[in-house]
């Protein structure tokens, strides 16, 4: 939970998700903060199946690396990364490669022709290394920058981890710049930010309600016992260049896990929020418990090709943590993804990574709204490298609800400011239960004409549902005055609720 000091918030008309209790005081009932889970969808990226469709002139050494994607108008952009090895001197490098999609379920690679790879320029590389001789040798996410003052070069923007076979450098994020997103060269060789292991996948984007660029990557800290455990720093900086002391993200409440990934971002209706998937990292010694989980053999095959016990028996899934200052994290100890009832490709380390990004996508029922899509990796570590991509819809605001039973339960929030006429809830509801709204004063007092026995019950499911009163009571008249909401809830679920 954030930390607040109870005098009344002021939201404005701005959207609030309920992925955390910082606006909620008093709990009743059965109502509980709820987490929700992504669908399965189907594959979206089967380069395993026909690598040569998405990597045309794939090499034999190649092992998938992290994704990203996002929406740029009415183009879906994806970037994806493949570890290669300099065959000759065995220097480990990543090529990566892009893909574009007009609905983020089909995807086409379009031969860019800007790197001569094998022997071939017929292929879908859009960042390996530049005439000077800088290549990735990790990370490459790249981000539209949204600042209004981005020079038109910079228009997009990316870290990377770049090496020089014969300038290494220090270890550290480099700045990469391009002005379409497809043509790419290097803005400082030298890295900006040398504090971590980057090992991972290193980010970084705009911030419109604060106006400063955030960053985010892996570094190793201390844990209780004095083991060496994987944790995620962050910094800011006004330019993308000179950046501020790192902080460690904390997490007040939850068990401490490793997280391999962090994929921070803000939620794109509610930038004032940040969420964030990253994959956890368990590592498990090898028993007879972790003989019993899918392709045995194979795990034994993954020890015996990579040299450690770890590659075999440690595990990998997606959970989901939330932000209001891109530090203090709310990080849920249940999974958000889970590996799944599957007999392959889904418990194995280095399985389900979550992209970066949040796009949305038409559903696949007629009628139904948008829905939020993510894309997570399945068969990791494959002697062939056939690592696919699945895709996973959830509802739109619908990462966490307060959830009530047919028992019925309440909650009620801190007192608030507004601006607006009326009020709109996401909510989902059964047959037999519903939603009702009462507006309340500082002491909890119902404002007449806003009780809860005078609000038209929501019934159905909907993104944006007005709320009503009989005779009419309109919510602006209260608008700068602070007023708490009480919720009422009977077998629904509330994702998110603003003033408009």
């Amino acid at each position: 939970m954030a930390e607040h000091d109870g005098a009344p918030l002021a939201i404005g008309s701005r959207l609030e998700l309920m992925v955390d209790d910082y606006l909620l005081e008093r709990f009743w009932g059965d109502a509980v903060l709820h987490l929700h889970r992504p669908v399965a969808r189907e594959v979206v990226f089967p380069n395993g199946s026909d690598p040569v469709a998405f990597e045309k002139g794939n090499g034999l050494r190649a092992g998938h690396a992290y994704m990203t994607v996002f929406q740029d108008g009415d183009i879906y952009r994806m970037y994806y990364g493949v570890g290669r090895f300099f065959l000759e001197k065995e220097k480990r490098t990543r090529v990566y490669y892009y893909a574009e999609s007009a609905d983020g379920i089909r995807w086409d690679t379009p031969n860019l022709g800007l790197f001569k790879f094998e022997g071939s320029r017929d292929n879908n590389i859009v960042w390996w290394k530049d005439e000077t001789g800088w290549y990735a040798s990790e990370s490459f996410s790249p981000f539209k920058d949204g600042n209004p003052a981005c020079e038109p070069e910079g228009r997009y923007k990316a870290f990377a981890r770049l090496s020089s076979r014969t300038e290494p450098g220090p270890r550290g994020l480099s700045v990469l710049n391009s002005p379409d997103g497809i043509h790419w060269s290097v803005r400082t060789p030298r890295p900006v930010i040398t504090d971590g292991a980057f090992d991972s996948q290193n980010l970084a984007f705009w911030d419109s309600v604060r106006g400063e660029y955030r960053a985010y990557w892996r570094d190793f800290c201390e844990g209780p016992d004095g083991k060496r455990l994987r944790g995620i720093k962050t910094a800011t900086s006004k330019d993308f260049l000179d950046w501020g002391p790192s902080r460690w993200l904390y997490f007040p409440g939850a068990e401490v896990d490793e997280l391999y990934t962090n994929q921070v971002i803000p939620y794109y209706r509610a930038p004032h929020l940040f969420v964030g998937f990253p994959s956890r990292y368990v590592g498990r010694p090898w028993s007879e418990a972790i003989e019993d989980l899918p392709e045995p053999e194979r795990r034994r095959s993954i020890v015996e090709r990579c040299g450690h016990e770890r590659f075999g028996s440690a595990l990998t899934d997606t959970v989901f943590m939330s932000s209001r200052d891109g530090v203090r994290f709310d990080l849920w100890g249940e999974a958000f993804i889970r590996p799944g009832l599957r007999a392959k490709d889904n418990w194995i380390y280095g399985d389900n990574y979550a992209n970066w990004g949040i796009v949305t996508t038409a559903s696949g029922v007629d009628g139904v709204p948008d829905e939020l899509t993510f894309y997570v990796s399945e068969g990791s570590r494959r002697d062939h490298y056939s690592k696919v991509y699945r895709r996973y819809t959830l509802r739109v605001d619908g990462f966490v609800s307060v959830r009530a039973s047919r028992h019925g339960g309440e909650v009620v929030t801190r007192p608030l400011l507004f601006e607006g006429t009326d009020l709109v809830v996401n909510f989902s509801a059964s047959a037999a239960g519903g939603i009702r709204m009462e507006l309340q004063d500082m002491h909890g007092v119902a404002v007449p004409g806003f009780a809860l026995a005078d609000c038209v019950e929501a019934l159905g499911d909907d993104l944006e549902r007005r709320v009503r009163w009989r005779e009419g009571a309109s919510p602006g008249r209260l608008a700068g005055s602070p007023v708490r909401l009480r919720f009422h809830l009977t077998d629904a679920d509330l994702f998110s609720f603003r003033f408009r």
